[in-house]
């Protein structure tokens, strides 16, 4: 069994073949240039300033990282008879230290 290609088919293939396998050697070096690899001033001085500010953005995440709770789940509700049972406590304590501020006061008079 052999393989062959009709004649509509071979031409395109032949072609695509043939600049598939050139070799570069016509001057073009792909934009390697003599310069290609070197940086020049400019470019350290953009790398150092990208580098600073990468500092300072690390820098200002660790403050606002410290600022995050360790769970953001909600805290427990307390109970509302709990705080009833406190509110009551202050009045009857309020209630309390002018009856005896006043028993104190009369005694004292006479």
């Amino acid at each position: 069994m052999s393989l062959t290609l009709p004649a509509g088919v071979a031409l395109p293939v032949t072609a695509s073949a043939l600049v598939l396998t050139q070799q570069p050697g016509d001057g073009d070096n792909g934009g390697q240039g003599e310069d290609f690899g070197k940086s020049s001033p400019v470019g350290f001085l953009v790398l150092i300033l990208f580098l600073i500010a990468v500092a300072f953005l690390v820098r200002s995440m660790t403050k606002h990282l410290k600022r995050v709770p360790a769970s953001f789940d909600d805290p427990p509700a307390e109970e509302p008879v709990a705080e009833e049972k406190a509110e009551a406590g202050k009045k009857d304590e309020a209630a309390e230290k002018p009856a005896k501020d006043s028993s104190t006061t009369s005694k004292a008079d006479s």
